[in-house]
């Protein structure tokens, strides 16, 4: 594995930070606030490319190989404050582009990847339901067959995405005999008669990514709208999850630097009993405690990005390094808080939304609990 970047991904990486730190970085505390969601800077982050660093060039993407993504995405966690925006990002990227990509044919693709990858369109990825979290097949959604079209019934819970989206990438069951072979993916546009968006639940943290149930009643949808094979949504889903948790948290180790640095500034300057805080082991000790968990968390997520480059991925790698990622932001986020005193625990600081959107990494794209099931399994237990 060689360690070193090309001088295009030295580049890459500097101008993402510049434009990130230039462009999305104000009004942040206000906006978490208020839980809004900017479309202008959703808009900005696809005019240099982000939307479409995984999607072929003939659809507007870049086709960026495994490694550079994740420079792209580790610098825009860097430059970026604003984690719900990123988040929302990611949820296109991963759980309906790439399957589009791998899936869809070539009316599908032309359709919709352009547009998604402009940030024309928004899009939504629905799953989890309100008995089927963490065992995703268990979902109770049906799709029954008539003629040419299938009649959609049931609620998606947790749909990120889904107050603003303009496309629907939904789960249901048209074999309940087949379990998971039994399952089909659908494509689906807002305004569509059956399909209703509920108002945006109110979150701990990433409150400018807006989440909301969507509830699907004798919703008609044609043939034309399936993606994929019916039966072949299992697929589909795994698909999206192998590449969701090998890149969702590279933003997050971009995050994680500039916590440790913001940390180190502080501990360099704030004086305490006539030294810098930092001469204090129970505060140096922390620094260096970030600073493992960050290199730790750099290196298994530049290693699943390697593995899929050499077209060895495996749920494995994606897993260590999804684990390894959200248990060291959390523990992190509260280090720096602690490390800041009372400032950190202040809102204006801006130290303690990363605290609260670190929780959000250990259960989204499957939670830790499940992420530890996924290694253990491969360890052949």
């Amino acid at each position: 594995m060689d360690f070193s970047w090309s001088e295009e991904q030295i580049a890459l990486r500097r101008s993402i930070v510049d434009f990130a730190r230039r462009e999305l970085a104000a009004g942040v505390i206000a906006d978490d606030r208020a839980e809004v969601f900017q479309r202008e800077k959703w808009r900005k982050c696809a005019n240099v490319g982000i939307h479409g660093l995984a999607v072929p060039e003939e659809f507007g993407g870049t086709d960026a190989d495994a490694l550079s993504i994740m420079v792209a995405l580790e610098a825009l966690g860097y430059g970026c404050p604003d984690a719900g925006l990123i988040f929302a990002i990611n949820a296109q990227m991963w759980a309906v582009q790439a399957p589009l990509v791998r899936f869809g044919n070539e009316p599908q693709k032309q359709r919709y990847l352009p547009a998604l990858v402009r940030g024309d369109l928004i899009a939504a990825h629905g799953i989890t339901e309100q008995s089927s979290g963490s065992d995703a097949f268990a979902l109770s959604a049906t799709a029954v067959k008539r003629g040419d079209d299938y009649l959609l019934n049931g609620a998606k819970l947790f749909v990120s995405n889904a107050p603003i989206a303009d496309l629907f990438l939904i789960f249901a069951s048209t074999s309940r005999a087949r379990g998971f072979m039994g399952i089909t993916a659908f494509l689906i546009e807002r305004g569509a008669a059956g399909l209703t968006v509920g108002r945006p639940m109110e979150k701990m943290g990433l409150r400018t990514s807006p989440m909301a149930e969507v509830v699907l009643e004798d919703c008609v949808v044609p043939a034309s709208c399936r993606l994929g094979r019916e039966g072949n949504g299992g697929s589909i889903f795994k698909h999206a999850m192998g590449w969701e948790r090998t890149f969702i948290l590279a933003s997050v180790v971009g995050a994680m630097q500039r916590q440790l640095d913001a940390c180190v500034a502080y501990a360099r300057t704030r004086q305490q009993f006539g030294q810098p805080i930092g001469k204090f082991q129970s505060i140096s000790n922390k620094l260096v405690d970030m600073k493992l968990r960050l290199e730790t968390a750099r290196l298994l997520l530049y290693r699943a990005g390697w593995l899929r480059m050499q077209g060895e991925e495996s749920a494995d790698s994606a897993a260590l390094a999804k684990l390894c990622i959200s248990e060291a932001f959390v523990a992190s986020s509260l280090d720096a808080v602690q490390i800041h005193g009372g400032y950190g625990y202040a809102t204006e600081s801006g130290i303690e939304r990363d605290l609260r959107d670190a929780v959000g990494s250990r259960i989204y794209s499957g939670t830790s609990e499940i992420q530890r099931e996924l290694i253990a399994r491969g360890l052949g237990l």
